[in-house]
């Protein structure tokens, strides 16, 4: 496998869930919550990562970490206009200098990055959720709907109702950046999946994160790279032992390029500690999540992530929080083994209710 293919960026959607008994949630032992409550949550707005730069950016730590701070500030805020001076202060840079310190980080100049979230959020919500073109309009930063559809046209080369009936992008050149992901779906019947894949809700607290960042993160060596440095980090540090692995896909692979996708190797731990250059630290808030265990290889992670949001979410009670989801490694001693896969596979959801409200 020369691209990671390991995609596992939950796409929410339902069907009916069951309920495991608490000791097969991985973070209440470590974290004292045990209240397991009605959803799984995929969580993005407040998370960050330290890049491990590609070849094209080759940034110092500082900068990445500052880069960071903007972008996850950008993720945060794609429902308003944000200036250039409150991006600027958030990252401690010159207002002068600061869109040139973007570009040469990121690879990406700052209107096409905002611009580019927002496509990719609206692409989101209309596969993911039955909001209103409107809303998703306003909920995404543009200023009316006829604005958004002409955005929308222009980056994906089809309108926002179309591509909400038949979830695909038209855009050739979008298209061969891509990553689909069929090829790797078990030839599995819905009672088959059900079976295999049973879905449990759970809360999780909130916890202090060690994290890398990882960009253009199909490229697998990349992702294990960061995946060894920051295991054997933490096993220096003393905190591996009771700590919870886990990755999280910061885009979609269905709308963002290869080139840009970000995956995210984390380590949270109840137990203070520092972090060494090239590792960052977050809270990652209180959330809930929808959650299934998996068992093999890339095939079947793939299929378990699949029914997840197409099996299970859209026909439950919840949507899918604006945030990423989670793969929980439970073995962690392996986990540089990606032949096979033994992973707590959640989404951030929340009542549909409550996105409504």
């Amino acid at each position: 496998m020369t691209t990671f293919e390991f995609e596992i960026t939950i796409i929410v959607r339902r069907a009916s869930f069951v309920f495991s008994p608490v000791m097969d949630d991985p973070w209440q032992s470590h974290f004292g919550s045990d209240h397991i409550g009605p959803i799984g949550v995929y969580i993005y707005d407040t998370m960050s990562i330290e890049s491990v730069p590609s070849a094209k950016t080759q940034a110092n730590s500082e900068y990445i970490q500052r880069i960071d701070r903007v972008i996850d500030y950008l993720r945060g805020n794609l429902d308003r206009p944000v200036k250039l001076a409150e991006l600027a202060n958030v990252a401690c840079f010159s207002e002068f200098h600061f869109h040139r310190i973007f570009g040469a980080v990121t690879g990406e100049t700052l209107n096409s990055f905002t611009s580019r979230l927002r496509l990719e959020k609206a692409a989101r919500l209309l596969r993911y959720s039955d909001q209103s073109l409107t809303d998703i309009a306003l909920d995404c930063g543009f200023s009316s709907s006829a604005t958004f559809s002409r955005a929308f046209r222009a980056g994906y080369d089809t309108s926002p109702s179309k591509f909400r009936q038949s979830g695909e992008i038209k855009k050739s050149k979008i298209c061969k950046d891509l990553f689909s992901g069929q090829e790797y779906l078990l030839p599995m019947s819905a009672e088959e999946k059900r079976a295999a894949f049973p879905v449990r809700l759970i809360e999780v607290p909130e916890r202090q994160v060690a994290y890398i960042r990882v960009t253009n993160a199909f490229e697998m060596d990349r992702v294990l790279a960061a995946l060894n440095t920051l295991i054997e980090w933490a096993k220096s540090q003393g905190i591996f032992a009771e700590g919870i692995l886990f990755g999280m896909s910061v885009d979609d692979p269905h709308v963002t390029p290869k080139r840009l996708y970000r995956y995210e190797v984390c380590l949270a731990s109840s137990v203070p500690f520092e972090c060494r250059e090239g590792i960052s630290k977050m809270n990652l808030p209180a959330m809930r999540y929808a959650a299934t265990r998996v068992s093999g290889d890339i095939r079947k992670v793939t299929t378990a992530t699949d029914y997840l949001f197409r099996g299970w979410l859209i026909n439950s009670d919840y949507e899918p929080e604006h945030a990423p989801g989670l793969e929980i490694f439970l073995d962690k001693e392996n986990a540089m083994d990606w032949s096979h896969f033994e992973l707590d596979l959640c989404i951030p959801v929340r009542k549909l209710a409550e996105m409504r409200s």
